[in-house]
C-alpha cells in the first residue's frame, strides 16, 4: 500500500472516508457504493483519463467502518497500487458474459449483512456507471439487501473542501489566469473563434493545465446569444464581444471561470453591461457568508443586476466547483442548500445587452468564515480591449 496518491498523502483520502462514514451512521448505510471518476478519485486518489473510455466499468466500495475496496479492471491494477487503496480486486474486462457483477457481489455481500443498506449515490449530478442491464443482476445478487438514495451522504461531504483540495483548485485557477492574460496575444480582428479556442487551449497547457476538459465562449456585436457553444470559423469583427469559458484541470480539479474582451472599441451598451456584472458581482462577494442559502446568493446577484440598470438573464448563476466542472450547489430561485465555509464556489451572473445578446461574467471563490476569499484573479471593472 502506497502512502501516497499521485497528488495527496494517504491521510488526506483517509479524513475523506472517515467523514464519508460518519455521514453513513447517520443515515444507517452499511456501505457506499462508488463509481464516478470523481468519487473514486476522491476517496482512493486513483487518477486518470482512462475513464474516457466508456468500456469498463470501476468500482469503491467503502464499508461502514473499514477502508475502502477496489473493483475494478485488471488494466486499472497497477495503477490502484499507487495509492492508498491496499484491497484491491479485479477482474479481466471487458467480459460480456459477467462484467465485474459477480465480483461486486461477492464483494458487498462481505461487507453487508443480508437486510443491510448499500447508499448510491442517486440524486441531482450524479450516475450510476454500469450498465443498466447490469446494475439489475446486481440488486438482485444482493437481494434482500437494499439500495438507497446516498446523495446527500456524498454532496454534505465533497462539498466542504479541505485546505489540500482548495490548494489545488486556487493552482488550476492560477493556470487559467496566465493565460487568460496571454488571450491578446491569441486573439486579433479577422481571427476565427476557432483559431482562438486553439490558441487558448494551447496557452492554457503551455501554464500548466494537465488538460482542458472544457471550453465555450461566443463572439458577436455586442455580446453572443449562449455560453455553451463551440467555436465556428466566422471571424472576429471590430464591434464584438467575445467570451471565453474555461474548464481546465490541474491534479484533477477543476477552475471554471470566464472573461470577456471587446474586439475593438466596445459600444456603451456593452460597457454598461460589463460594469454592471463587475458591480454586482462585487456586491455579492461583499454579502456571502456561511449560514446563506444558495438561493439567497442567487437574488443578490438578480438584484445587484437591476440596482446597477442591467436586465438579468434567466437560469442559475452560479454553482459548486471542484473534482468537476459543476458540483453542488447551484444558485438558482429554488435551491435551499446552506452555505458552509470551505465551499468551492462560482459567481456567474449574466445580463441581456440586446434582445438575443448576453454577457455573462464568472469568478472563483472559496467560502471562509469572514466570507469570500477570491481563487481567479478579479477582472477589470472596465471591459477590456483587444485591437485598434
Amino acid at each position: 500500500m502506497a502512502d501516497a496518491s499521485r497528488v495527496f498523502p494517504a491521510d488526506e483520502h483517509r479524513a475523506r472516508v472517515a467523514a464519508l462514514q460518519e455521514g453513513m451512521a447517520a443515515d444507517g448505510l452499511d456501505a457506499l457504493l462508488l463509481s464516478t471518476a470523481a468519487d473514486v478519485f476522491y476517496v482512493s486518489g486513483f487518477l486518470t483519463r482512462f475513464w474516457e473510455s466508456p468500456t469498463r466499468p470501476w468500482f469503491v466500495v467503502v464499508p461502514a467502518s473499514s477502508a475502502p475496496i477496489a473493483v475494478i479492471p485488471a488494466i486499472g491494477e497497477t495503477l490502484m497500487r499507487r495509492t492508498w487503496i491496499a484491497d484491491i480486486r479485479t477482474w479481466d474486462a471487458p467480459d460480456p458474459v459477467d462484467d465485474g457483477v459477480s465480483l461486486l457481489v461477492e464483494t458487498l455481500a462481505s461487507v453487508v449483512p443480508e437486510q443491510g443498506r448499500v447508499g448510491l449515490p442517486a440524486g441531482p449530478e450524479t450516475q450510476v456507471r454500469m450498465p443498466l442491464t447490469d446494475f439489475r443482476k446486481l440488486e438482485s445478487g444482493l437481494a434482500p439487501r437494499k439500495f438507497v438514495d446516498a446523495t446527500g451522504v456524498v454532496c454534505r461531504v465533497r462539498e466542504v473542501k479541505s485546505e489540500a483540495e482548495i490548494d489545488r483548485i486556487r493552482a488550476t485557477c492560477a493556470v487559467a489566469d496566465r493565460a487568460f492574460a496571454r488571450v491578446p496575444e491569441i486573439a486579433a480582428p479577422g481571427r476565427s473563434l476557432a483559431d482562438v479556442f486553439r490558441g487558448f487551449q494551447i496557452a492554457l497547457l503551455e501554464e500548466g493545465a494537465d488538460w482542458v476538459s472544457y471550453l465555450a465562449g461566443g463572439a458577436g456585436p455586442e455580446g453572443y446569444s449562449d455560453v455553451i457553444s463551440p467555436a465556428d470559423n466566422r471571424p472576429l469583427a471590430t464591434g464584438n464581444v467575445m467570451m471565453l469559458d474555461t474548464g481546465a484541470v490541474r491534479d484533477g480539479y477543476f477552475c471554471d471561470f470566464d472573461r470577456n474582451f471587446a474586439i475593438g472599441l466596445p459600444s456603451d451598451a456593452a460597457s454598461r453591461a460589463h460594469a454592471a456584472l463587475h458591480a454586482a458581482t462585487e456586491a455579492a462577494l461583499s454579502a456571502l457568508r456561511p449560514g446563506l442559502q444558495a438561493r439567497d446568493v442567487h437574488r443578490l446577484l438578480v438584484d445587484g443586476l437591476r440596482d446597477n440598470g442591467a436586465l438579468p438573464c434567466g437560469g442559475r448563476l452560479g454553482h459548486g466547483l471542484g473534482l468537476a466542472l459543476t458540483e453542488w450547489p447551484s444558485f438558482t430561485p429554488k435551491d435551499e442548500t446552506v452555505l458552509r465555509a470551505g465551499m468551492v464556489l462560482t459567481l456567474e451572473p449574466a445580463a441581456e445587452v440586446a434582445p438575443g445578446r448576453i454577457l455573462v461574467h464568472e469568478e472563483n471563490l472559496v467560502l471562509r468564515e469572514h466570507g469570500a476569499e477570491l481563487l481567479s484573479a478579479r477582472t477589470p471593472a472596465e471591459l477590456p480591449v483587444i485591437g485598434p
